[in-house]
């Protein structure tokens, strides 16, 4: 098995925000957020207009302003620890003329000065790998959920070998830059695996099959809090 390393917790230069923001998400992004929507709907929720979402690890807030575009009648706390992506994260949701729906905060997920119980649902995508110790990570955001709340976390799968890593690299970054290949590489590198995510969860106290393989490289935890 592949060893984890770790890469750094933010990703903040501006070369780093905008390569970033100019790598081709759409795909991935759409699925995360019907996905979300549809878990959403599953717990009961039909009517998103009152509902209040923290998007722990927003980058350049392409997901909540997707999330929007796909009739999200709510609104998104959209929060990051880099500054430099959040520079671009105000002018992604400025120019989507979502300012009044999509709020853009600095925040450092494990550490929120949220109160308890503060959000109707919580989502995450891509931020665990970031993080030395992610199940501060995934305590805090179990912590600011209110009971009866989705949690929807997906992240990267730490692949099994290293030409595991380049096959992926391959098939999803082969036309990206050198610079957006090497991020790339490096999150998979510094991802969990399905069984220290449900090792986390049951730390926590929550149910540990909420976490599930969703793709060729991805987990994800669905779960609503009791």
């Amino acid at each position: 098995m592949l060893e984890r390393t770790l890469e750094p917790e933010v990703m903040d230069s501006e070369a780093e925000a905008r390569d970033y923001d100019q790598m081709d998400h759409s795909q991935v992004n759409r699925i995360f957020v019907e996905d979300f929507l549809s878990s959403l709907h599953r717990f009961g929720v039909a009517d998103t207009s009152g509902i209040h979402v923290f998007d722990a690890g927003t980058g350049t807030a392409l997901i909540p302003i997707e999330l929007m575009q796909q009739g999200f009648a709510g609104n998104v706390t959209a929060s990051d620890l880099a500054e430099s992506m959040l520079a671009v994260a105000r002018r992604n949701v400025q120019a989507a003329d979502l300012s009044a729906s999509i709020n853009v905060v600095l925040r450092d997920c494990k550490q929120l000065p949220e109160p308890e119980a503060t959000y109707d649902a919580v989502m995450s995508n891509s931020i665990v790998h970031h993080i030395p110790d992610p199940g501060k990570v995934l305590a805090e955001l179990w912590r600011v959920l209110k009971p009866g709340g989705l949690l929807f976390v997906r992240d990267l799968v730490r692949p099994a070998s290293i030409e595991a890593v380049e096959k992926l690299v391959l098939t999803y970054a082969g036309d990206s830059n050198e610079h957006q290949q090497r991020m790339f590489r490096e999150s998979l590198h510094a991802a969990l695996t399905l069984d220290e995510v449900a090792a986390i969860l049951q730390e926590l106290g929550v149910d540990a099959n909420s976490v599930k393989l969703t793709s060729d490289r991805h987990w994800t935890i669905c779960c609503r809090k009791s």
